[in-house]
């Protein structure tokens, strides 16, 4: 009970302080706007009206990805230039209980992406959100956002042995959402990306919902999708515990 109250109070405080950030709280509000309006032109110019409402839900995903990205990055590197890390990463607890709430909080404020690309669509250009499957909409999106957050933890690993977390999350965020076919259907992808896209939680987490969106049997990419959350989170933790040490080895912890 001690762990969960811990986990669930700092997700709470670091939410708040993301909440209190102009630079993040302008990308939240920003970013899902633009991706939403790209992915209903984009598919309007492809004759796939039937597919806006599909369109929606991936730019929204998109959002969320870009949320934890660079919300976890953002998050390490506020905390080495705050001071702070050095007595986060020697709290009596494993560094895992401690990064994950970050990881988490940044999910969590993510789903705000989600939720703002669909009621823009349904606003601005009359998208009807006829969910096939409402109820496991709900659940796939759950699902889909703690799984981004067991992502962002084994990231987190390399972002407190980085200097510079920004070097890495620029490189990354196009590519995975590019993969996990948040918005291009994986099928048009080159063949070598097959692999890649099986073993990323968040190609199945956007299975889910554009299962649950147009129909489909949603559960079982549910299920997968939980199952390789869990191994993020158990390599994250010993990843996290490997590169803490390295870093205090090296001196290189609190270098910014």
């Amino acid at each position: 009970m001690r762990t969960l109250r811990m986990l669930v109070l700092g997700t709470l405080t670091h939410a708040k302080q993301i909440s209190r950030s102009p630079f993040e709280v302008t990308i939240a509000l920003v970013v899902p706007i633009v991706q939403a309006t790209l992915a209903v032109y984009l598919f309007r110019a492809g004759a796939e009206q039937h597919r806006l409402l599909e369109a929606a839900v991936g730019a929204g995903l998109m959002g969320v990805w870009s949320s934890v990205l660079f919300g976890s990055g953002g998050a390490i590197q506020n905390q080495r230039w705050q001071g702070t890390l050095e007595m986060i990463m020697l709290a009596p607890r494993r560094p895992v209980l401690v990064i994950l709430p970050i990881t988490v909080a940044t999910g969590l404020t993510g789903t705000y992406a989600l939720l703002a690309t669909l009621v823009w669509g349904r606003v601005l250009y009359g998208i009807e959100l006829d969910f096939v499957h409402p109820a496991a909409f709900v659940v796939a999106a759950v699902v889909c956002v703690v799984a981004l957050g067991m992502f962002g933890l084994l990231l987190a690993s390399t972002f407190v042995l980085m200097r510079n977390a920004n070097a890495l999350t620029n490189t990354l965020e196009y590519p995975i959402w590019l993969v996990s076919g948040m918005l291009v259907p994986i099928t048009v992808l080159p063949a070598w990306t097959g692999p890649i896209a099986a073993a990323l939680p968040t190609t199945w987490g956007a299975r889910a919902l554009r299962e649950a969106t147009t129909g489909g049997p949603v559960w079982p990419s549910v299920a997968i999708c939980l199952g390789i959350s869990v191994i993020c989170l158990v390599a994250g933790s010993f990843a996290l515990t490997h590169v803490e040490r390295r870093a205090r080895a090296a001196a290189t912890l609190a270098l910014a």
